[in-house]
């Protein structure tokens, strides 16, 4: 097999819309700011820290599921915090897109690059994260945006653009910066915002339906770069393909 070549990254988003498989440009847009919420209650902290340990096993670079519904019971800040995060984003033109869309609690130890087109290609993410700041940033090296991590840190960008988690001050991914015993454990609210809302495709600036009619499809949702799927190098966040 030859070495992976570098390609220009120009991905085209296929994804599932009701019955049909429509096509939408990858937005290179990434609304950030910071918004005040309170610290969680320090049982709520430690159960995070013990699940992550002793359920989730987490390594350097995974993001896994924490569960929410039992967070809430011991979180009574946590309407304050949804109040939050959707204030901002309607002061970002995304008047009550939060409130109508699905939830998660997650948690991350650092997080190589990657993209979620593929799972979620129908969808933007808006992150607020939980955490205090661990030296860590938010990177999406072709938006040319690293932003620094902690408590209040609101985040909106479209899920075929690469992003990670990565140490303040590197230039890339490096699992050794999150080996275990350095704290290197994220904890964020996360939301799926509908791409096709029209708040959201104005916001991010996505156009639909960009794939020439007699260009090849894939069968399924995918996310396509010079007509293969588009797979991003763990460590650099650049576009990659094996020739």
């Amino acid at each position: 097999m030859s070495r992976p070549a570098t390609l220009q990254p120009v991905p085209i988003s296929f994804f599932q819309s009701g019955e049909l498989l429509r096509s939408r440009s990858v937005s290179d847009v990434v609304l950030a700011g910071m918004v005040d919420v309170p610290m969680p209650p320090t049982r709520l902290l430690a159960d995070w820290d013990r699940e992550i340990s002793a359920q989730l096993a987490l390594e350097p670079g995974d993001v896994e599921p924490l569960p929410l519904a039992r967070a809430r019971t011991r979180w009574p800040d946590y309407r304050l915090c949804v109040q939050a995060a959707s204030d901002w984003a309607q002061a970002q033109g995304l008047p009550g897109v939060l409130a109508s869309s699905d939830i998660a609690l997650m948690a991350c130890r650092g997080a190589k690059y990657h993209h979620d087109g593929m799972q979620y290609g129908f969808a933007a993410f808006c992150n607020l994260f939980m955490s205090e700041d661990k030296g860590l940033d938010l990177h999406f090296p072709f938006a040319g945006r690293r932003i620094p991590l902690r408590r209040g840190t609101m985040a909106i960008f479209d899920t075929g653009q690469p992003h990670a988690v990565i140490r303040r001050g590197s230039s890339g991914f490096d699992a050794a910066g999150f080996a275990h015993g350095s704290d290197g454990n994220l904890v964020f609210l996360t939301w799926e915002l509908p791409i096709e809302d029209a708040s959201v495709a104005k916001a991010l600036r996505i156009e639909f339906d960009i794939a020439a009619p007699n260009a090849a499809q894939p069968d399924e949702a995918s996310l396509i770069l010079d007509g293969k799927p588009a797979v991003v190098h763990p460590a650099s966040g650049q576009w990659m393909r094996d020739d």
